[in-house]
């Protein structure tokens, strides 16, 4: 696995002078830290995640996004899902995989599915900011694995983004 973090560090547990100063500088998280010595204990039993980039980690409400490079999705998300429930009973969050380096259609699509979207809007405020409504398909029973605010503050943090959902038929 490729990370911002050397794999001595995620090795040994221990991190080196130039990790730690990543942490203390904010460029790396606690959370990313776990997160990233979590996948790399699991690559002795999924050889797959020899092969992904692991950029972010950010958590709300319990639910955890993952942020991997561009092609990865598919290899975290490979052995018939085993590596991401594995994943979430190691850290006890829900997990949401998603890409890095694509465009804001593509990232929302990603965040909310399997709901799929009808259509992105922008809505441009009076105090000059923006707001992005993201008008999501109603199914017949919703789906309790979404926790919309939860996805709103992850839009938020790795995007700054400000969603707007709703449901249509």
């Amino acid at each position: 696995m490729k990370t911002e973090l050397c794999s001595f560090c995620l090795k040994s547990g221990i991190l080196c002078s130039s990790c730690r100063s990543k942490l203390k500088s904010g460029e790396i998280s606690e959370i990313d830290l776990k997160i990233a010595q979590t996948l790399f204990s699991l690559e002795k039993t999924y050889p797959s995640l020899q092969d992904i980039y692991f950029h972010k980690a950010v958590e709300a409400n319990r639910v955890l996004a993952i942020v991997v490079g561009k092609g990865d999705v598919a290899r975290l998300l490979s052995y018939g899902g085993k590596i991401l429930r594995e994943l979430g009973k190691k850290v006890g969050k829900r997990i949401r995989v998603l890409e890095n380096g694509v465009d804001d259609r593509k990232f929302l699509e990603d965040l909310f599915a399997p709901l799929s979207i009808i259509t992105i809007n922008k809505i441009w405020i009076p105090d000059d900011t923006t707001q992005t409504r993201v008008i999501l398909r109603k199914t017949r029973r919703q789906s309790p694995l979404i926790n919309v605010e939860a996805l709103k503050k992850i839009a938020k943090e790795l995007r700054g983004i400000t969603i707007r959902v709703e449901f249509a038929d």
